[in-house]
């Protein structure tokens, strides 16, 4: 790092109520891996849309290489030199490789050229790609390879990642991470988004923290602990998870033999899955995403009904129950899509609540739902998970992701489901959030609750679950216990080895 590429001087913006970022100056050195760490709601995202264009500042100013940079569109920024690489992917599943990579581009080649030139950048960075292959048939991993490629395709200065490893394999994360350290290397910086801190210190440079809008530390990732970074983001201390002792009970959930076509074009069908989880027992499932875990919890809810006797609670067949009815006798869900899945944009908080809580919160009177108890319910997990938001009036969409992702977890466990399958429980939440939800599903499966947790977070299904299986094409690997499992191991059963021959039983 010889020079400095991108300077932010009191980038100042405001919305209706809240000040998002203020007063936020710090610098960018060229060939630099920069990490921006905050917790929900700290101000991330409202930064870089300033950066990549989306967002006008209220005050302040950026520059980028001396020169005054303003971008007034995301076209703008990208003519620059800036190219951004989201968290959820903006691509079309029917088109191939080439054709989505062309949309990205302000001025795409001609379509022989640009398969060219992605087999050649793909390949020199340790990305192959075919530029044929129809996007629905990739993985999740092959898919952010498109968005990274079509970025470096415009050879950009300046390269901003959101939460780039969430659906990657231990095995991709060292790819993805040999890539970055060879385009710092060859003068290309980079503004790295993560709420793994691990990660954080294994590549980046630098990290500046941001409080409440505000910027409140840089440090060098490398010289503090993860710890350490945790509270400088959160302004305080705060408890890791711990596991309540308590012994097994008899078993809760009985998956058999489980198989299902898949929903459409590009699904997962289910092929023979089998599993069981006792009472205090937490699952944890592990997978590249795009590999069955929707269609696993759209199964297990009811949002998909099976064979009566393939999904059996507590003795009892409920695979032929619709959603509804598995929420009657205890089986709660909370799936990965937070928008449009787990809530409904448009409505408020209160509103929510009674979506999912009618039956068990008591919300019915002769089928009129009883408002004052929704609100109160949405009061209580607005309180219990630490839900920042101005009240329970507030349009689901008006949280921030992480606040949103507490409010829907908050939400099911707040019910004492008998059973509770959830997608991603910590998605793109911070790590005092994280901890506190991790420790709500602990302090649930103590109680005497059989737990599913599905996610791609390999340190958060060590951290609580008692046994693990990974999904892959639609099977479950081996359910083995987690003491004991290495990384390696883990990533090979998410890879698909599922015939690994260890004497390993779960309980």
């Amino acid at each position: 790092m010889t020079d400095t590429l991108l300077a932010l001087d009191g980038l100042t913006k405001a919305y209706p109520g809240v000040v998002a970022n203020d007063d936020v100056s710090f610098s960018i050195g060229t060939g630099e891996i920069h990490a921006l760490l905050g917790e929900n709601g700290a101000g991330k995202s409202t930064l870089v849309k300033m950066i990549y264009g989306l967002v006008k500042p209220d005050r302040g100013t950026l520059k980028l290489a001396g020169q005054t940079f303003a971008p007034n569109s995301p076209q703008a920024a990208r003519s620059a030199g800036v190219a951004m690489v989201f968290q959820h992917f903006s691509l079309f599943d029917a088109l191939d490789v080439a054709e989505n990579i062309a949309l990205g581009m302000d001025n795409p080649p001609k379509a022989r050229d640009l398969a060219k030139r992605i087999r050649d950048v793909s390949h020199a960075y340790g990305l192959p790609l075919s530029p044929e292959r129809i996007v629905g048939t990739l993985s999740a991993g092959e898919r952010q390879r498109v968005e990274i490629i079509r970025c470096l395709l415009q050879n950009p200065r300046l390269l901003i990642m959101d939460e780039p490893t969430s659906v990657l394999t231990p095995q991709e994360v060292d790819i993805l991470f040999k890539t970055l350290r060879q385009l710092a290397a060859e003068g290309t910086s980079i503004l790295y988004i993560s709420h793994k801190l691990e990660e954080i210190r294994s590549l980046c440079d630098t990290a500046t923290i941001l409080r409440l809008g505000k910027k409140v530390a840089t440090c060098t990732p490398k010289e503090t602990t993860a710890r350490e970074l945790a509270e400088m983001m959160v302004g305080a201390s705060f408890a890791s998870p711990k596991a309540r002792s308590h012994a097994p009970g008899p078993i809760r959930l009985s998956v058999q033999n489980l198989s299902l076509p898949a929903p459409d074009a590009f699904g997962t069908a289910l092929k023979d899955i089998s599993f069981q989880v006792r009472a205090g027992q937490i699952l944890g499932i592990g997978g590249v995403a795009g590999n069955g875990q929707d269609e696993l919890l759209l199964a297990l809810s009811g949002e998909r009904k099976t064979g009566k006797d393939t999904i059996v609670l507590d003795g009892q067949a409920v695979g032929h129950l619709g959603p509804e009815a598995r929420r009657g006798i205890g089986v709660l869900s909370a799936p990965e899509e937070r928008l449009g899945h787990a809530a409904v944009p448009d409505m408020s908080l209160t509103e929510n609540a009674a979506l999912t809580g009618t039956l068990r919160k008591g919300m019915l009177n002769r089928g009129f739902v009883n408002w004052a108890r929704a609100e109160d319910f949405a009061s209580d997990v607005i309180r219990d998970f630490d839900v920042r938001t101005p009240g329970t009036h507030v349009a689901a969409r008006a949280l921030s992701g992480g606040n949103l992702q507490k409010y829907v977890i908050g939400r099911e466990v707040l019910q004492a489901p008998e059973v509770l399958v959830v997608n991603q429980p910590t998605w793109g939440v911070d790590a005092a959030a994280a901890a506190a939800i991790r420790q709500a599903l602990l302090d649930l499966s103590a109680g005497g609750a059989a737990v599913v947790v599905v996610s791609q977070d390999l340190d958060e299904l060590m951290e609580i679950a008692d046994n693990f299986g990974a999904l892959n094409e639609g099977r479950i690997s081996e359910i083995r216990p987690v003491e004991g499992l290495s990384v390696d191991e883990i990533g090979l059963m998410m890879g698909g080895a599922h015939g690994m021959e260890v004497a390993h039983g779960a309980a």
